[in-house]
């Protein structure tokens, strides 16, 4: 859901539109935020990931203007978001995955009520052609599916034309469809000068969308680029593909003449052949999984995916 506002801000964007550093943030004993260094520009999308109790809930509310630093400086958009929070809340739109709506006002009635919040909102009706709820702008609420609930709390945080967008989780539950409107929606966010940074554990969406990514673990910095660097930092090119967990993989190995230490399985039935990524090599490793009638799915050859930078990068990822 958005911030609430009375005013419509009309200071100037100015880069970086967020600028973090050395953030700590704790809870008595417990270091939520490990002095975090980071920057989000305006006309940019950032993916900022890690594993449940990493820490982005922390660093994100502290963005929002909802939790004080318990040491470090957080500026967004030139403003201190605790200290000048009533300058901050017109400026910036807040998606939520769980929002507060009343069960049966309709998705018209909510985006009317909450443009009322604001001097220059954006149109409803445009609001919601643009995520895909023209056709349940009727609706109550309590009778929307998840992904349409998903894409309304998208609608609400853009109704006060944000210069920032935070969006938690935006494609979660939603379907195929409303995912394509979610991305669409997105992008226009980017294009019109927007920063939008989203928080997501569904890393083919940080793919599809984000145009710079921060991993965080344990409250710190791991790993900061665009896809390309990170997937670079992946491990190289490789082919991969998934089987059975237990392949024989030194006999592979002698049939591809590359060392035994060449293959690994980083998770069971994954593996991993650290070759050229050529149709030559991808071809030898079919005919020899076909010669030993082994079944394979999503052979892939190219640099590590995201999800493979990601897993290396957290150590394997376990939620904690």
């Amino acid at each position: 859901m958005p911030a609430q506002a009375t005013a419509q801000a009309t200071d100037p964007v100015i880069d970086p539109v967020i600028d973090c550093r050395d953030l700590v943030v704790r809870y008595g004993d417990r270091v939520a935020v490990d002095n975090l260094t980071l920057r989000a520009e305006g006309g940019r999308v950032l993916a900022l990931l890690g594993p449940n109790g990493a820490g982005k809930t922390s660093t994100v509310e502290t963005f929002e203007g909802y939790r004080r630093p318990t040491s470090g400086s957080v500026r967004v958009l030139g403003l201190d978001p605790a200290a000048d929070h009533r300058r901050l809340m017109p400026r910036i739109g807040v998606m939520l995955q769980r929002g507060g709506i009343y069960p049966t006002a309709t998705p018209r009635q909510v985006l009317s009520l909450f443009s009322r919040y604001y001097e220059q909102p954006e149109d409803p009706g445009a609001l919601l052609d643009l995520v895909g709820l023209a056709a349940a702008a009727r609706t109550p609420w309590r009778r929307l599916s998840g992904g349409e609930q998903q894409r309304l709390s998208l609608a609400l945080a853009l109704v006060g034309r944000p210069d920032v967008a935070f969006l938690d989780e935006p494609t979660a539950g939603v379907d195929p469809e409303g995912r394509m409107a979610i991305r669409a929606a997105v992008r226009a966010l980017r294009d019109r000068g927007v920063c939008v940074l989203l928080t997501t554990h569904e890393l083919a969406e940080a793919e599809h969308l984000a145009d710079d990514i921060r991993i965080i673990d344990r409250g710190r910095l791991v790993a900061a680029g665009t896809l390309e660097e990170l997937s670079a930092s992946g491990g190289g090119p490789s082919v991969r593909f998934r089987a059975p967990s237990g392949l024989d993989r030194p006999a592979l190995a002698g049939a591809l003449g590359v060392p035994p230490s060449a293959i690994s399985e980083p998770s069971p039935g994954e593996y991993r052949v650290a070759v050229e990524a050529s149709a030559a090599r991808v071809a030898a490793v079919a005919d020899w999984l076909a010669r030993n009638g082994v079944a394979i799915s999503d052979l892939r050859a190219g640099a590590a995916s995201l999800e493979e930078a990601y897993l290396a990068l957290t150590g394997g990822g376990e939620d904690r």
